[in-house]
C-alpha cells in the first residue's frame, strides 16, 4: 500500500473495527499454534506436510483481511496478536495498537520507535 492509500484511523475508528480484528487475530494465533503442535510431533519433515501448508494458506489469507480492514499484523512470533493502526497523532503519523491480551486500542507508537515505544494515547482523541 503506497502513502497514497493509506487509511487513517482515528482511535474511535479503530475501535469499531476491533470485534471483526480480534476474531481474525484469534484464527490467526489458532492456526500458529497448531502449526506448532504438527511441528513439534513430526519433528524433520514438517515442512512438506500437507496441514501445516493449508494453516500457513489461510494465516496469510487472515493477514490479507487485516490489510483489507486499514491495519497490519506485528507478531511474527505469533504469541501476542499484535497489530497496528494507521492513525494522526498531534500531526504526527503514528501506529495505533493493540495487543491480543488488551481489551481496548489504548496505546500508540510512532513508526520509527516501534512497539517499545508505546505510549497511552491521548485522552483528547479518545472523545
Amino acid at each position: 500500500m503506497n502513502k497514497a492509500e493509506v487509511k487513517y484511523f482515528t482511535p474511535k475508528e479503530a475501535r469499531k473495527t476491533l470485534p471483526l480484528v480480534k476474531r481474525i487475530v484469534k484464527d490467526i494465533l489458532n492456526n500458529a499454534f497448531q502449526i506448532r503442535t504438527i511441528v513439534d510431533s513430526l519433528g524433520e519433515g514438517a515442512e512438506n506436510n500437507y496441514e501445516i501448508q493449508k494453516l500457513s494458506s489461510e494465516i496469510n489469507y487472515y493477514m490479507h483481511e487485516l490489510e483489507e480492514i486499514g491495519c497490519s499484523y506485528k507478531d511474527w512470533n505469533f504469541t501476542v496478536g499484535l497489530v497496528d493502526f494507521p492513525a494522526i497523532i498531534d500531526n504526527e503519523e503514528v501506529l495505533l495498537c493493540w495487543r491480543s491480551d488488551e481489551d481496548d486500542i489504548k496505546f500508540y507508537h510512532s513508526i520509527e520507535e516501534g512497539y517499545a515505544g508505546r505510549k497511552p494515547i491521548p485522552e483528547k482523541y479518545l472523545k
